[in-house]
């Protein structure tokens, strides 16, 4: 019995992640046991599928009936929808807490604080700008494989901060009062098989070396990951957000550069 509580079945830490990253009610069909969703992170990249698909798609799909800016406007707001903005809400409490914070105790508070503030305002608004100008100045089809690519690429980097860090709080502390177990090595193989796959129709069907612009979300999340680290001596959910979609920018600007 201990033994099932600790490892909880593949398909039960799999549907844990599904519920736990987007909003789409997968509850409803089954509910894993708690301890599923200490997992959750190793299905992360997995995730990427469903919600970069469906942006991807939506963007294919608008830019037939409007033009490139909006599509791309469109194909965010659909992804916000299936994500409840999980991540652009860690991406401000984290910019609010080293904004904000002088040391690991206050920073931690102001990322707890569920009230946002000027630095975390900031950073959506810049986030969104870069991330709207980036995609509209591609051609479209580029960034529906770009998107493809980017999404679970960008939370195959992100997830390696539970590999490296400790959580930087006391389990009833966090936010979803779940705090992800340490990865194996199994589950880290299987976080680059899902990140990794989604870049290949990006690798094999363009004559371009795509695969230099992997290089700019390894080095954001380097620097992401040493700046967590002196602050915090461990990472928050907030982090995760954050680190996530700063690769993913980074991934699509690298794509633009490239063009």
């Amino acid at each position: 019995m201990n033994n099932e509580t600790n490892q909880p079945r593949g398909f039960d830490r799999l549907w844990a992640s599904l519920i736990l990253f987007t909003r789409l009610p997968f509850w409803r069909l089954h509910l894993p046991p708690k301890a599923a969703y200490q997992s959750a992170v190793e299905f992360w990249p997995l995730n990427g599928w469903i919600t970069g698909g469906v942006m991807a798609a939506t963007l294919f799909a608008a830019c037939h009936v409007v033009p490139l800016s909006v599509a791309v406007v469109l194909a965010i707001v659909v992804r916000l929808f299936l994500t409840g903005a999980l991540h652009e809400d860690g991406l401000a409490d984290f910019f609010d807490g080293f904004g904000g914070g002088t040391d690991r105790e206050r920073t931690l508070a102001i990322m707890k604080d569920s009230h946002i503030g000027t630095y975390g305002v900031l950073a959506l608004i810049c986030y969104f700008l870069l991330l709207w100008g980036v995609l509209s100045h591609l051609a479209p089809l580029t960034a529906v494989f770009a998107i493809l690519a980017g999404d679970p690429l960008a939370k195959m980097f992100a997830s390696q901060i539970v590999a490296l860090m400790p959580y930087a709080r006391r389990e009833d502390e966090a936010k979803n009062k779940t705090v992800y177990r340490p990865l194996r090595l199994v589950a880290t193989l299987g976080l680059g098989l899902q990140g990794l796959l989604p870049s290949l129709p990006l690798l094999l069907l363009t004559d371009t070396d795509w695969w230099l612009a992997v290089l700019a979300p390894i080095l954001t999340v380097s620097l992401l990951f040493f700046i967590i680290w002196r602050r915090l001596r461990g990472y928050t959910g907030d982090c995760c957000g954050a680190v996530c979609l700063l690769a993913e920018l980074s991934f699509y600007v690298a794509v633009l550069m490239m063009g």
